[in-house]
């Protein structure tokens, strides 16, 4: 039994989705699997359930009736990994622009330092990412900026998607009142643990644009983004968070 599980959600990720969980099976620490899928059609699923006879006990599986959003994903797979009583619970995209390679760094700061929540940052140490046009590199730099101004908390990458939890963090959280999906979705779980009064840590990390697949970002993920960091806001100044 490891005490770790790496929650990958999954849509349209055939071209990437064996690689991804052999690389995270394959390192030093023993982490556990958790896809889960939306119903993808290109058959991701079956890819997994493939895989899962080779991984026996390591590699598990939730496929949805469809595309939900990657934040209802996320808390699926949470509320599956603390049934299970997994101690550290990570997210990880599938399309390698989170290095497997850095699982461990997270790991480390949250099992052997202070950390309740530890986040792979693009940004903290200067800008670390590769392959990504000018324009979505300052859009995300400058959002992070934009989530610091409003809520007051002093995370560099406050967007980011490649993070380890102690389990106790999302068991304080209300996970049934998670609202956003998209980019806000980031967000609003840095925010609930920061308000919660946990130590957050940035771990810098290299991040590398996808080179398979089709990226899932979308207008309207980015405006749920910008006017649900003042509804967070509103919401912890009336104590409704």
């Amino acid at each position: 039994m490891s005490d770790s599980i790496v929650i990958i959600p999954t849509y349209n990720e055939i071209e990437n989705v064996e690689s991804i969980i052999r690389s995270v099976l394959s390192q030093h620490k023993n982490f556990h699997v958790l896809i889960i899928d939306d119903n993808s059609p290109d058959h991701t699923a079956d890819k997994v359930v493939l895989l899962q006879s080779e991984y026996e006990g390591r590699l598990f599986l939730e496929k949805r009736a469809k595309k939900a959003g990657l934040g209802t994903a996320y808390v699926h797979g949470f509320k599956w990994a603390i049934a299970r009583k997994y101690e550290f619970i990570f997210e990880m995209d599938a399309d390698f622009s989170h290095n497997p390679h850095d699982l461990e760094k997270l790991y480390n700061a949250c099992h052997f330092g202070d950390a309740d929540l530890a986040i792979g940052s693009r940004y903290v140490t200067g800008v670390n990412v590769v392959n990504w046009p000018l324009n979505r590199v300052l859009m995300s730099y400058f959002a992070s900026v934009y989530v610091r101004l409003i809520t007051g908390m002093q995370i560099h990458d406050a967007t980011a998607g490649f993070v380890c939890y102690k389990r106790e963090v999302l068991e304080a959280i209300k996970l049934d009142k998670i609202k956003f999906v998209g980019y806000a979705f980031q967000i609003e779980m840095k925010y609930r643990t920061f308000c919660r009064k946990f130590q957050i840590t940035e771990v810098p990390i290299i991040f590398t644009d996808r080179t398979k697949g089709q990226s899932k970002m979308s207008n309207s993920i980015i405006i749920e983004a910008v006017f649900g960091v003042i509804s967070l806001r509103l919401k912890k100044i009336f104590n409704t968070l």
